[in-house]
């Protein structure tokens, strides 16, 4: 199973939904690094289940436990081990799904793909659930690129076609980046946020579910990171995005909104500013032929609508092959995009970190 990502910092995922635990090791991570564990603590609990109306009613604490790497506040350059433990766990309410796949699951898929030996529980090691070990390492690589002044944040850009208010790509500010991190429901308008919350809610008393669209955004990156073609900044993020579970769909920039532009437009044209060489627009995301040009980054990534929803569905019996209706009980989000945001956020500091290690390896 491939659960390891990295080419020079390396993340290894592992546990399962109904599992005791989910974890991470995170290795190549250089020693004397200071970590905050109540920074780390705070954007796990920023992604956790059990506590608002739009989340599930799952009750996980999520408190991060460090088993290994870890010595006198510092890291000591050996792999990185880091474990939330599972509590609130409901496994009998999959009993009846073991041979009946949910339409938009993996279980189908997983069902083929392991033979039939895959932990189907909360959908195993397919759940949303491993996220948590995406922030988790997230919450290492951010705290390394702040001490490079690399500030990374990420909103709500959209939910069931609700759209929140467009963040300055150009100049986007650190204080508005910070209010973002330190909201649960990250929105720049929350009168915005409030219409979407509705939303969520309708969706929820409809035995249904919304999705939505989560804008990221880093600044402070410098000009000259990343490599043309398969190791572009664009190709290494994009591959760890698109590991998030519901991600379906990434762009950069203006994204597909490009393809309407005539070149004259869509080019940024260069000046210069007093820390150098920019550009008059960002319509490329601050990455040109995979190499990152000093302008703040922008990404978005469209996440799906939760595929567990109340209403009954047409699936098959893997068993006796005959066809079957399905309705699906237990816990689930009626929106998952709030919740992803951290995860988001997450996946971008890897990604960033890891192109930034491999500068800095070309350096002398």
């Amino acid at each position: 199973m491939s659960s390891m990502w990295g080419r020079n910092i390396k993340i290894s995922i592992f546990g399962e939904s109904h599992g005791k635990a989910i974890g991470v090791v995170i290795d190549n991570l250089p020693s004397g690094i200071a970590l905050d564990l109540n920074e780390i603590n705070h954007h796990m609990k920023r992604r956790a289940p059990g506590q608002h109306a739009w989340a599930t009613p799952r009750k996980e604490d999520d408190e991060v436990e460090i088993l290994s790497g870890f010595f006198n506040g510092y890291t000591t350059g050996t792999p990185l081990s880091m474990i939330v433990h599972s509590k609130d766990r409901k496994s009998s309410d999959y009993d009846q799904l073991r041979n009946l796949p949910r339409p938009g699951h993996a279980d189908h898929t997983g069902h083929i793909r392991y033979a039939g030996f895959e932990d189907f529980r909360g959908s195993g090691h397919f759940s949303g659930r491993l996220t948590a070990a995406v922030v988790m390492a997230g919450s290492v690589a951010r705290q390394i690129l702040a001490q490079k002044g690399v500030n990374i944040a990420a909103h709500i850009k959209k939910i069931a076609g609700i759209e929140d208010e467009p963040i300055d790509t150009i100049h986007p500010q650190d204080i508005l980046l910070n209010e973002l991190k330190n909201k649960q429901f990250a929105v720049i308008n929350d009168a915005i946020g409030a219409q979407m919350k509705e939303a969520i809610a309708d969706a929820r008393d409809d035995s249904d579910s919304v999705g939505g669209v989560i804008e990221a955004v880093a600044i402070g990156i410098k000009a000259g990171v990343g490599s043309p073609m398969f190791s572009g900044v664009e190709s290494i993020v994009s591959s760890i995005l698109f590991a998030v579970p519901a991600v379906k769909g990434v762009e950069f920039g203006a994204g597909f909104a490009i393809s309407d532009m005539q070149g004259s437009t869509s080019n940024d044209e260069y000046t210069m500013t007093d820390n150098g060489i920019s550009t008059i627009t960002n319509n490329n995301g601050g990455i040109i032929g995979g190499i990152t040009n000093a302008m703040p980054i922008i990404v978005r990534v469209a996440i799906k609508p939760t595929a567990s929803i109340g209403k009954e569905q047409n699936t098959i019996n893997m068993k006796t092959g005959t066809p079957q209706k399905l309705k699906i009980d237990g816990r689930h989000d009626p929106c998952i995009v709030p919740r992803a945001v951290p995860v988001i956020e997450s996946a971008l500091a890897i990604a960033l970190l890891d192109c930034y290690m491999d500068k800095a390896s070309r350096k002398g």
